[in-house]
């Protein structure tokens, strides 16, 4: 069949991406699911930091790719082998198809598949295969998803059936954002009731760990951020403190507001200054946690004797944590009982042909969460 999709066939494209258009709306042919695949009709789709990273060549991927990997949408075509998913079903789809054959699977990590990461490094599907075509050319699929277009293959294993009452906006954010900031709280850390936490980094993922640490129960949440606005809105989400991360005497602030520094330190800006920022804030046995993915070339210093001398833990975070069938339907939940109010994280809703203005205003920092819309 012929769909529509936003297509990257170079990264690097200097901004703004509204004159230099790194996506390209294409038409392109889409093949019908395989064995254990499903075909989804895309009902929105949200615009993450992790799609960015591609656009800028600091997470590489193969091209041409079809970008997107947040999104909701109906199941239009199941292929042959799968009995527990049927046409018309709503999904939210989720960017790591987990074997559940490999260790980390059998282990109960399925963020963490083997099998799952080499596919999406690779631009396939996890069973090997590339359904889109470019005039019989194979385009790459991103994170196994590429959800920034009308229709997608994807595999069984990269969706989560959910209520059909939920609106499709809605139910995209907890393919990524939601499962990644509110899992690394729940999950990667288990923050316990009372904690001192802090968050360094307010887009998304960023608001999602924080709502999470209230979830858990955190007694003070500082929220920490370069706009003025994103801590404004921190504040009006639960952050007990909130401070600019430009401001010389943060490490000092933050230590004096919390009693010598957080009990959990979460950095989800994907910069390196901000987790030794995170490093800095967090306490004597405490515990600094990224879910960030900076350049790969990138580094960080800090004294080793540290972490035995003040038995301090650093450690990331990837999905979250999230056992996606399990924690999905958890974190739904949450929100519809008024705990996870993750409606509120919405900016802005955006039609596929404006992707690249809206990639322009989230490399500027000052959205949350955009949604492309396919109605």
């Amino acid at each position: 069949m012929k769909i529509r999709a936003a297509v990257l066939h170079e990264m690097g494209a200097p901004a703004p991406y509204a004159k230099s258009k790194p996506l390209k709306i294409e038409e392109l042919e889409l093949d019908p699911p395989g064995d254990g695949e499903l075909l989804i009709q895309i009902k929105a789709a949200g615009l993450c930091h992790s799609d960015l990273s591609v656009i800028e060549g600091t997470r590489p991927r193969p091209t041409p790719m079809a970008l997107g990997h947040e999104a909701a949408g109906v199941v239009k075509q199941v292929g042959g082998g799968i009995k527990d998913i049927e046409v018309g079903d709503h999904v939210v789809l989720v960017f790591v198809p987990s074997c559940g054959h490999c260790v980390p699977c059998a282990e109960g990590r399925p963020a963490l598949c083997e099998p799952g990461a080499a596919s999406n490094v690779a631009g396939a599907l996890i069973s090997g295969a590339r359904r889109l075509k470019k005039n019989g050319k194979p385009v790459h699929h991103h994170l196994g998803v590429s959800a920034f277009a009308d229709h997608a293959v994807v595999s069984r294993n990269s969706v989560v059936k959910v209520d059909k009452s939920l609106p499709f906006d809605e139910a995209a954010l907890f393919g990524c954002a939601v499962i990644t900031g509110v899992g690394a709280v729940l999950n990667t850390s288990r923050v316990k009731a009372g904690a001192r936490v802090a968050v360094i980094g307010l887009g998304g993922v960023g608001l999602n760990s924080l709502l999470g640490a209230q979830v858990a129960g955190a007694r003070q949440i500082v929220a920490i951020d370069l706009r003025d606005d994103k801590l404004q809105l921190a504040r009006q989400l639960g952050a007990t403190e909130a401070f600019n991360a430009a401001d010389a005497d943060i490490v000092e602030k933050v230590k004096a507001a919390t009693g010598g520094g957080v009990d959990y330190a979460f950095e989800m800006a994907g910069s390196v200054p901000a987790l030794e920022l995170a490093w800095k804030i967090t306490r004597r046995g405490g515990e600094t946690v990224t879910a960030g993915l900076p350049h790969p070339q990138k580094t960080m210093a800090f004294a080793p004797v540290q972490l035995v001398g003040e038995e301090r833990t650093i450690k990331g975070s990837y999905l979250g944590g999230c056992v996606p069938v399990r924690d999905i339907p958890t974190y739904i939940a949450l929100y519809r009982a008024g705990k996870l109010p993750v409606d509120r994280l919405m900016s802005d809703r955006i039609k596929l042909d404006d992707i690249n203005e809206a990639f322009d205003r989230l490399a500027a920092g000052g959205t949350v969460r955009q949604v492309v819309m396919f109605d």
